[in-house]
């Protein structure tokens, strides 16, 4: 996105944006220089981000195909960030034509791109919506239109948790989502961890708390999987994100902490 252009609605230009950060991760065109100066300060604290962008990027790929195996046909993609390679819709989709996707997302840049990209799709859709306001997010029209609470429905909270501060209650909005579904709906997640790597996570969120408009909270590993509660883990259960059902052994890395994300799919108990 040339940052001469006219800036959407909402669009803070002096702080970079989570959205367009993890865009400019993936080698997209979507995002500003402020965001493209706040990524080179995080490479320059773990040179491998743009490595474990992918990661999680490819894990969100492997995690809906596994969903669509498992009969799910309906997907909430909660802080779905700017369309760019390997979209939800598009996965699904191509493993099950007919498929419904609702993407929900904050950042004004995301919501366009979205709306551009899906004007053609009666499949899917954006639901402009904040995480932290789940009763909003459920009630949406757009939402309700594509989504069938009846049956099961996968919600992907894909690196969104951990801008969540303990005070606005991550696992509260949870909580919301998950009584919102029926038996046999699903809950897929990333989050980044502080265990293995307590000064990298510290180092990111200070950057994160500088210069971006969400805050970084890093959590253990059994923090993050309490967030499960009421969803049963699949093999191979939390992990770090490469080694959760990766397609070719020579993807898993020699040190799969260096990659300081978690990743797990959950099934909601009956």
């Amino acid at each position: 996105m040339p940052d001469g252009d006219v800036l959407p609605q909402g669009v803070d230009p002096g702080k970079a944006s989570v959205a367009r950060m993890y865009d400019a991760m993936l080698g997209g065109e979507h995002n500003f220089a402020i965001d493209r100066e706040a990524v080179a300060a995080f490479t320059a604290i773990d040179p491998q981000v743009r490595t474990l962008a992918r990661a999680n990027r490819a894990f969100l790929g492997r995690a809906v195909r596994f969903l669509v195996e498992s009969g799910v046909r309906q997907f909430v993609d909660l802080g779905s960030g700017i369309p760019t390679q390997g979209n939800v819709h598009e996965v699904a989709q191509a493993a099950c034509p007919g498929a419904k996707v609702v993407y929900v997302d904050n950042d004004p840049v995301a919501v366009a791109h979205s709306e551009a990209l899906l004007a053609d799709n009666p499949d899917a859709t954006i639901v402009a919506g904040d995480i932290r306001d789940p009763a909003g997010i459920l009630s949406a029209p757009r939402l309700r239109e594509l989504i069938d609470f009846e049956q099961p429905v996968a919600v992907l909270m894909i690196t969104i948790l951990h801008f969540i501060t303990p005070q606005e209650d991550p696992a509260g909005i949870v909580a919301a989502f998950r009584e919102a579904l029926p038996a046999d709906s699903w809950l897929a997640l990333t989050h980044a961890t502080d265990e293995d790597r307590p000064d990298t996570a510290a180092a990111v969120g200070q950057l994160y708390r500088d210069r971006a408009t969400s805050p970084v909270t890093a959590r253990s590993r059994t923090e993050i999987e309490s967030l499960f509660g009421g969803f049963e883990l699949v093999e191979p259960g939390l992990v770090y994100v490469p080694l959760w059902r990766p397609d070719r052994a020579e993807e898993v890395p020699e040190n799969p902490s260096q990659y300081w994300v978690y990743a797990g799919v959950g099934r909601k108990d009956a």
